[in-house]
């Protein structure tokens, strides 16, 4: 079941909603976020997500790198510092929330 982007979820402010991605460097922020999401859930499920992130996030730094504007590395995000306190507390709905828009977000992308 797919969760609105204008939803508010308490505790889950820090994943990113549907917005309009207008450069390579903000693509590839968004997709690093929702990869370090991923990557703290403890189904199994996400792990194959995951890589195929890490992998479209290299297609996007090629792209970048033949355009002669190579990306900065991402930072790990201070605002995913929290994200263990809110999965002990919303495992679920951190996952239904997290996939939902990332999907969303593909889709814009």
């Amino acid at each position: 079941q797919s969760v609105s982007s204008k939803q508010r979820v308490t505790g889950l402010d820090f994943i990113p909603g549907l917005h309009p991605l207008l450069s390579l460097s903000k693509m590839d922020q968004t997709l690093a976020i929702y990869q370090q999401i991923l990557t703290s859930l403890p189904s199994r499920n996400v792990v194959q997500i995951s890589n195929d992130l890490e992998s479209l996030r290299d297609l996007l730094h090629l792209l970048a790198a033949s355009k002669s504007c190579p990306l900065p590395q991402v930072r790990a995000l201070e605002s995913l510092e929290s994200l263990g306190v809110v999965l002990e507390a919303s495992l679920y709905s951190t996952q239904v929330v997290a996939l939902s828009w990332l999907q969303g977000s593909l889709q814009d992308m």
